[in-house]
């Protein structure tokens, strides 16, 4: 592989696996008290042993652990940061008859602490159960999303009357020591999802931000600072990949718009590895903001949809990889869904049978654009 792609393989994928129907059902056992939480960590020790499996039989380099402990795939982990709290999101039924997830409330209500290792244990058995030659990979959320939900306003002024630089530097600060205990631990391969930059391409989402008295142009370079203060801790040896994610509840979506307003500070100037961008459908726009896509790191083009069973067509996929490398050297780009399976407990509408068949299309068109890499 060459020295652009930093990632395990040319085929990667989000994160996220349907949760098999024991394991809902053990949550809500577990809900109701009448299973312990060390009783529900041993269904999600099983389960994650068979996706582990799942993930290795199809061919992935890159394994997860499906985020088979988590409910929400940013809120299970926030709230476990000193001085956040979150409110648990609501189902919004709209007059169409859709369901969307209306954003959760994130507060930071004191001064941002790493006060224990969040992902550590889940890392241990996630490498336990990963076979020798594969990667294990830890999904975490962004550290935007302590911002960008709710601005200045959910921030409290007393832990920071000011946000820069002391603000970002402690949430630094907090990533940085979460990165620092994985890495100790052996993971050299962390993702972070990101909602906000995704969201900041869509002209309702961006007017929402100059509501609250942010400038959405603005915005994305700022953020690229913040993540950098993130990178700058990063342990040597570590991969640090970003997904955009624009939505993916229940099959739904929240954002769409061309990656444009974003590009230049997502791909210049963050010094992160890799980028998973979405690029499913005609939300995303073209391929053309990938032109600032610097040497030295790899974009992962989500093609293939999680959000319907429809198969998409190896020839088109081929197609638009190619279309793409009009903009990006094809030695920087590779292939993955466009998001996971279920990036919320409540999973995608879609059968288990076609996040297999759609997994098994990614490696192959993967392996025969770039070779068995």
């Amino acid at each position: 592989m060459s020295e652009h792609a930093r990632l395990p393989a040319r085929y990667d994928h989000v994160g996220s696996f349907l949760r098999p129907k024991y394991l809902l059902e053990a949550r809500e056992q577990k809900a109701k008290g009448e299973i312990t939480p060390e009783q529900l960590r041993r269904v999600e020790d099983k389960a994650i042993t068979e996706i582990v499996k799942f993930q290795e039989d199809i061919g992935l380099k890159s394994i997860t652990d499906g985020e088979f402990r988590r409910t929400y795939f940013h809120i299970d982990f926030l709230e476990q940061l000193g001085g956040v709290k979150t409110d648990i999101p609501v189902t919004i039924r709209k007059p169409d008859g859709t369901e969307e997830l209306a954003p959760p409330v994130m507060r930071v209500i004191d001064k941002v602490t790493h006060a224990k290792c969040i992902q550590l244990a889940d890392f241990e058995y996630l490498k336990s159960q990963v076979s020798a030659g594969n990667t294990p990979k830890v999904t975490i959320p962004s550290p935007t999303m302590l911002h960008f939900r709710g601005g200045r306003a959910g921030i409290s002024k007393e832990a920071y009357p000011e946000l820069d630089p002391v603000f970002y530097d402690d949430v630094a600060r907090a990533y940085g020591d979460e990165l620092r205990s994985l890495a100790a631990a052996g993971c050299t391969y962390v993702q972070m999802d990101d909602t906000n930059l995704a969201y900041l391409c869509d002209e309702k989402m961006r007017e929402a931000a100059r509501q609250r008295g942010d400038d959405p142009n603005e915005l994305p370079h700022r953020y690229a600072a913040f993540i950098n203060k993130v990178v700058a801790q990063k342990p040597a040896g570590m991969t640090l990949a970003m997904h955009l994610c624009r939505g993916n509840f229940k099959s739904t979506h929240a954002a769409a718009g061309n990656y444009e307003p974003v590009a230049e500070a997502l791909l210049k100037e963050m010094d992160l590895d890799a980028y998973f961008l979405e690029y499913d459908d005609a939300r995303s726009g073209d391929f053309r903001p990938l032109r600032f896509l610097p040497k030295g790191k790899t974009v992962v083009l989500g093609l293939v949809t999680t959000k319907f069973g429809e198969m998409e067509d190896k020839d088109e996929l081929k197609e638009r990889i190619e279309a793409a490398a009009k903009y990006a050297p094809l030695e920087q780009l590779a292939l993955s869904p466009q998001c996971g399976f279920s990036s919320t407990v409540h999973g995608n509408n879609i059968a288990v049978e076609a996040q297999r068949a759609k997994l098994r299309l990614v490696v192959e068109t993967a392996q025969e654009v770039w070779g068995s890499t």
